[in-house]
């Protein structure tokens, strides 16, 4: 996958005073992922359960002493970061554009039989090869990988020793957790359930994995 940006595990990192802790939370249950489908960037908002799913995620970052909350531009993640946000007690949210969505393009609103119906080779590597990966008529995975590790950096960069809250998406999620440790093949798609968050390091440009998402949706 990319490297665009320095990356080591978190067996090589020690924190400091200056370590950035983020944790970069998927949004809560939409109807599109009660139907498995491919959200992209349709604007879904949260169903009832997702709301739910935002407050359990609210309620476990509660002790860790949040100082900003970012988010993706999309309904589904504003409204599960102004959750989290209301419950640190965290006056605004900021929206950053990098933690929006692959554009699944001729994707969006498919379920995964209907996509590789669709195009079947796109969606072999789609499954199998992300470092190659192109959603038809979308963007392409490495992309989506660049600038959700881009934003990260910007938002650590922004908030050395804090620990700032990142609301994105299951696959950005996913994305970024190949980049960190060097993940390709099948084995890139890893569990992230709705509400669920990684918890990552970063000090002076460098990223690492503190602890992987909970969950079984691999959707």
């Amino acid at each position: 996958m990319t490297q665009d940006v320095a990356l080591q595990p978190a067996a090589g990192a020690e924190s400091s005073s200056t370590t950035c802790m983020l944790y970069v939370v998927r949004h809560g249950t939409t109807t599109m992922n009660v139907e498995n489908r491919y959200r992209g960037r349709c604007d879904v908002p949260l169903d009832a359960q997702g709301y739910q799913d935002a407050v359990d995620a609210a309620r476990q970052l509660s002790h860790v002493g949040l100082t900003a909350v970012y988010t993706g531009g999309l309904r589904r993640t504003i409204a599960t970061a102004q959750i989290i946000a209301d419950e640190a007690r965290i006056p605004d949210i900021r929206v950053m554009h990098g933690l929006i969505n692959v554009d699944y393009g001729a994707w969006e609103g498919l379920t995964a039989q209907e996509a590789e119906m669709y195009d079947p080779v796109a969606f072999k590597l789609y499954k199998t090869a992300p470092s190659q990966a192109v959603c038809p008529n979308g963007e392409r995975l490495r992309d989506a990988q660049k600038r959700m590790l881009e934003a990260l950096g910007i938002i650590a960069a922004r908030h050395p020793g804090e620990k700032v809250a990142v609301i994105s998406h299951a696959v950005m999620i996913r994305l970024a957790v190949a980049a960190l440790e060097n993940t390709e093949g099948e084995q890139w798609r890893i569990p992230v359930g709705r509400g669920s968050y990684m918890a990552m390091g970063a000090q002076d440009g460098r990223l690492w994995l503190e602890q992987l998402p909970t969950g079984t949706d691999v959707d």
